[in-house]
């Protein structure tokens, strides 16, 4: 079975291609279940209307989907909460 922590490693493989940085360090993966060989994850995006949503699901679903383990992988994207950038994320962005 898949561990979390592999499930994480494959989600920092994920760009956002607007902003250049993983989508696991902007802060848009809310929680990650595993029920067997079934990975469901709920996200955000930095916007509603992110013109790249339709392929960061793309490439969440290929990059999980490639571990060992891995049957299935359903993803939620949700807008509660917005999607708040760390102090961390706003530094390297330049808002701070």
């Amino acid at each position: 079975m898949v561990s979390k922590e592999q499930v994480i490693e494959a989600l920092k493989t994920v760009q956002d291609p607007e902003i250049f940085l993983d989508i696991w360090f902007l802060g848009l993966i809310y929680s990650i279940s595993i029920d067997g060989d079934k990975v469901s994850i709920e996200m955000t995006f930095t916007s509603p209307m992110c013109p790249a949503g339709p392929m960061l699901i793309d490439d969440v679903k290929s990059k999980v989907g490639q571990l060992p383990g891995v049957a299935s992988v359903d993803v939620k994207v949700v807008f509660t909460p917005p999607w708040q950038p760390s102090d961390e994320v706003k530094a390297m962005l330049g808002m701070i």
